[in-house]
């Protein structure tokens, strides 16, 4: 393949172009957030983010690399089709169950980061636990997406997969970096403009190819391979079901998606982000759907790919860039790759700031450092921006397997983290100890299941189990729901229990060494609790919420806000002096 000079410019401009937007919101917000807020500023963009660039952010933070070349992998796949790419109608049904359910509360409390109500409900033990999945799965997923864009442009204008990978994550890394949320948010407006207009502009021309079929055709009859509409057999419902509400319920509690909604100037804001999101996710995908059509309707050998076709070669994953460069003219698979660019930086950059502002606030901070200085933070949160970047490089150079490593981590944030969630926001009376009990239920169950990608054989053999063509076992059955719905009934079962043989006397207080049920009266617990624990205090979600920064680990949960809504007195004052 020859070496495309004018690919290479295109690519070095556009990400030029994009460097300057988040240095440039840098700049401009530079000055936002009050002398001790600086790293919150940083986190959650001092809380005023708008309709218009909340609605993009949230929108391309979903609308990665992975999700723009696996809808059309999926839609080209002849055993699959388009009943299998169940990402952009289960990420969206996860942006509206998020923005029904769970914006709400979150933004109405004035949290900071997704992982403030577990460690205020739970302590800093286990939100430390927590963070363990939550930072998997953005690793993981950055490293997973910068491999994909080092294939993609490798594929159209040839050049070394490693040198595109390393550029690329320095572009995001460096935005990131200088810039925060603000940066991430405003360039997230600029990718998401360069993922509609790069891929529908490439639609066309792929379309008028003489090699491709009329897509209309090829989708329920046999041309070339099976009908790109696909369907789902009987022996598959639950495997689909399964992956379903992996999607739908684990595409929830992600510090990405929260960190977005607690940004929001409101509560109703916040609601209103998570339902244009939902949206977009559905007309972004319309295109990666198409391309996929128009490669399962392509007569490959008719076309300067050759033969034998993409699926044949095993590059049924680099279908949408394969279809840009060989059924469009040089400049348009060049807007195209743009496009695909776009989209992976857009998630690449939220990652790895989702992961830095974890490890910042939930585990250097409220952890470790409860007296550290705001600019302390800032400097922690800059260090790990580029170590968790760093990192991800690393994997997406180095690893084998980094999809697989994600489709794991991904299972553990649906399987660990969101049942902790239903009950840290919905269930009262949950407390540490059904907390660990239901984390280490769902971890076992998930990891005897098995992971194909990662060949890692199962030690359960559920109903339905076969072995493949390259003796790998695959489980048809919906172990990784089951294992959800275990964690999460674990959680509410030891949770009551203990909190029975503790106030029943059955055990003696000298056991409760997590001092979850018997200290809950001690002064840390009480400051802990005075959030979501006290009736007289009301919170007006359209207010902006600025959490008060103290010396102390139950202080940063306090919403000052709230109080202009009530009377002072002596119990609160007292609270407050404490």
């Amino acid at each position: 393949m020859a070496f495309h000079v004018e690919g290479l410019v295109a690519i070095v401009v556009f990400y030029l172009a994009i460097l300057a937007v988040g240095i440039w919101a840098a700049w401009k917000t530079k000055n936002t957030g009050s002398e001790g807020d600086r790293s919150e500023a940083i986190i959650v963009g001092g809380r005023d983010i708008g309709l218009l660039v909340g609605g993009f952010t949230m929108t391309a933070t979903w609308v990665g690399g992975g999700y723009i070349n696996g809808t059309a992998e999926a839609v080209y796949v002849p055993d699959y089709g388009l009943a299998w790419a169940q990402a952009p109608i289960g990420y969206s049904l996860s942006l509206i169950l998020g923005g029904l359910f769970f914006a709400k509360p979150m933004r109405s409390k004035g949290y900071v980061t997704m992982l403030d109500p577990f460690q205020q409900l739970y302590g800093k033990r286990m939100g430390g636990l927590l963070f363990i999945p939550a930072l998997m799965g953005e690793m993981f997923w950055a490293a997973a997406i910068f491999s994909a864009l080092g294939a993609t442009i490798s594929v159209i204008i040839d050049i070394n997969v490693n040198i595109s990978v390393i550029i690329s994550a320095l572009i995001a890394t460096m935005y990131t970096l200088v810039g925060g949320l603000y940066s991430v948010a405003y360039t997230d407006v600029v990718q998401l403009f360069c993922i509609f207009l790069g891929l529908w502009i490439s639609v066309p021309f792929a379309m008028s190819h003489p090699a491709v079929t009329d897509i209309g055709l090829t989708a329920v009859h046999q041309v070339y391979q099976a009908p790109w509409l696909g369907s789902i057999n009987s022996l598959d419902i639950y495997t689909w079901l399964d992956n379903f509400f992996l999607l739908t319920l684990g595409g929830i509690p992600w510090q990405a998606y929260f960190q977005r909604v607690l940004s929001s100037s409101s509560a109703t804001y916040a609601q209103v982000l998570s339902f244009l999101a939902a949206f977009g996710c559905l007309v972004m995908a319309i295109p990666a759907v198409l391309i996929g059509a128009i490669g399962a309707s392509t007569a490959w050998n008719q076309t300067d790919y050759g033969v034998p076709d993409p699926k044949s070669k095993k590059e049924a994953d680099m279908i949408l860039p394969i279809v840009l460069q060989y059924l469009c003219p040089v400049y348009i698979s060049f807007f195209g790759l743009g496009a695909v660019s776009a989209a992976v930086m857009s998630s690449a950059d939220s990652s790895i700031l989702s992961a830095s502002s974890m490890f910042a606030r939930n585990i250097y901070q409220l952890s470790f450092r409860q007296n550290a200085s705001d600019r302390e933070i800032v400097w922690v949160m800059r260090i790990t921006v580029l170590l968790f970047g760093a990192s991800a490089t690393a994997m997406a150079l180095l690893a084998s397997s980094v999809y697989g490593l994600w489709y794991l981590s991904s299972d553990l944030v649906y399987i660990i983290i969101f049942p902790q969630l239903l009950c840290v926001l919905f269930i009262k009376g949950t407390n540490t100890y059904g907390a660990i009990a239901g984390y280490l239920f769902g971890l076992v169950l998930r990891i005897t299941g098995g992971e194909p990608y990662l060949y890692l054989q199962p030690l359960i053999f559920y109903p339905g189990w076969y072995q493949d063509d390259n003796n790998i076992y695959i489980q048809r059955f919906p172990f990784k729901t089951l294992a959800m719905l275990t964690s999460f009934f674990t959680n509410v079962i030891v949770s009551y229990l203990a909190k029975y043989l503790f106030e029943s006397g059955t055990l003696p207080p000298k056991l409760d060494f997590l001092d979850a049920v018997v200290a809950r009266y001690s002064r840390e617990h009480m400051d802990k609790a005075t959030l979501v624990k006290s009736d007289n205090i009301v919170l007006n979600e359209l207010a902006p919420v600025n959490p008060r920064h103290s010396l102390t680990l139950s202080s940063t949960f306090t919403n000052k806000e709230a109080f202009n809504y009530v009377d002072s007195s002596p119990e609160l004052s007292n609270t407050e002096d404490n």
